[in-house]
């Protein structure tokens, strides 16, 4: 018999609880129909001060939870989670926004095509009366995971969502704060589970909100980010590598272009130029090596093979890190060659103005170089590092 357990988080929500649970345990005689016998109804009280407690506990059909003090919306979601028995979890928030009604459509969504994971999406073109500057937020969050897992979604932070409980094995760490959705449709894009989204209406809250557009839009950028860091980061971090590296090439242009038309001394800004050129190309090179070396040990500690290329394919076959070898030794050779010869030719009488370039191009190239062959080694050693066990159960006769 499938089970349906629905957690509604609560704080201070006295003006709205009472209809929106009365709405929940109105769609219970629809659930059959989708493949759902038995609706369970959990609020949880994260440390209310008005009356939400006492009217949940005079709802029949609705279990409470109570939090003595105050945790966070993702804290008092994952206190449901664990009480509730259901082994389709689902939640949605008590302020009367999202329909619960849609509780039937996603749920038979979810069992007749297999998803792990399905969310009502408020901005896939059902009826929205979000605000503005929310609408334009969780289009760039929605747009944001979207480009950092590879997979495009509509709605990252929907409060509306039915999943299998086994999901959350996976799922899991979560946030306690306000950032638990779109952190939730993070991990299960990277962690590739069926995920699945439902077009929703949106209504107007009951109350005031207790969402801050740039306190929480900040916090939502910064834990997308950091969640993504753990499962692919050459996508990041090479992303901005490949800024860095395109602006230190625009520059190393324009002053080839500059040295060809016989410029051969240096201004305040030219000098800077030159400067700026340098660090970019070496933290252009330093940035995808880090993205590259931390793919490996992402791989090693999640047990997987590891991600390639920056769009979801490696661009080349062998990947590219396994050219850092000889791009390092080509690098360190062409830096000390051309050290080597800018030397020679200052000592034979030419005049420093003219020699500036050279050894500019022979530190950047041989400083390149160096990192392109650290990083080959470190790389090297944590592949053989996450073959281990692999070549071991090969070598003991206990592979299947």
């Amino acid at each position: 018999m499938t089970t349906l357990s629905v957690v509604i988080p609560a704080l201070n929500e006295e003006d709205g609880i009472a209809a929106i649970m009365q709405r929940v345990l109105a769609v219970g005689p629809q659930l059959p129909a989708a493949g759902v016998q038995e609706l369970e109804l959990i609020v949880v009280d994260d440390g209310s001060s008005d009356r939400t407690a006492e009217i949940v506990r005079s709802t029949p059909g609705a279990t409470l939870v109570q939090h003595p003090v105050n945790k966070g919306y993702g804290a008092a979601l994952k206190t449901g989670f664990r009480a509730a028995r259901g082994d389709l979890l689902a939640f949605l928030d008590a302020d009367g926004t999202y329909p619960p009604e849609y509780f039937p459509q996603l749920c038979q969504t979810l069992l007749d095509n297999g998803y792990d994971i399905v969310v009502g999406s408020r901005m896939a073109g059902a009826q929205s009366e979000m605000p503005l500057t929310r609408r334009i937020g969780n289009t760039v969050f929605a747009g944001m995971i979207s480009l950092l897992s590879r997979q495009r979604i509509t709605d990252s932070a929907s409060g509306m969502r039915v999943f299998r409980r086994e999901a959350l094995q996976k799922l899991y760490p979560l946030p306690d704060g306000l950032n638990f959705t779109p952190i939730m449709s993070t991990r299960a894009l990277h962690e590739e589970i069926r995920m699945a989204e439902v077009a929703i209406p949106y209504s107007e809250r009951v109350g005031r909100s207790k969402l801050s557009v740039v306190r929480d839009g900040t916090r939502y950028v910064q834990t997308i980010t950091w969640t993504a860091l753990n499962y692919n980061p050459v996508r990041i971090l090479g992303g901005l590598a490949l800024l860095t590296l395109g602006m230190a090439g625009a520059i190393a242009l324009a002053t080839l272009a500059a040295r060809l038309l016989g410029v051969t001394t240096l201004g305040p800004l030219g000098a800077f130029a030159l400067f700026s050129m340098l660090v970019l190309a070496v933290t252009g090179v330093s940035l995808f090596n880090l993205g590259a070396t931390f793919n490996y040990l992402v791989a090693l500690f999640h047990r997987r093979p590891v991600k390639q290329g920056l769009f979801g394919k490696p661009i080349f076959n062998p990947p590219l890190d396994r050219h850092f070898w000889w791009m390092g030794l080509a690098g360190l050779a062409l830096g000390l060659g051309l050290g080597l010869l800018s030397l020679l030719l200052a000592l034979n009488g030419w005049p420093t103005s003219k020699m500036w370039l050279y050894y500019l191009l022979s530190a950047t190239a041989f400083l390149i170089g160096l990192q392109f062959l650290i990083s080959w080694i470190l790389m090297r050693v944590l592949e053989e590092l996450s073959q281990r066990d692999a070549l071991a159960a090969a070598d003991l006769g206990t592979t299947e």
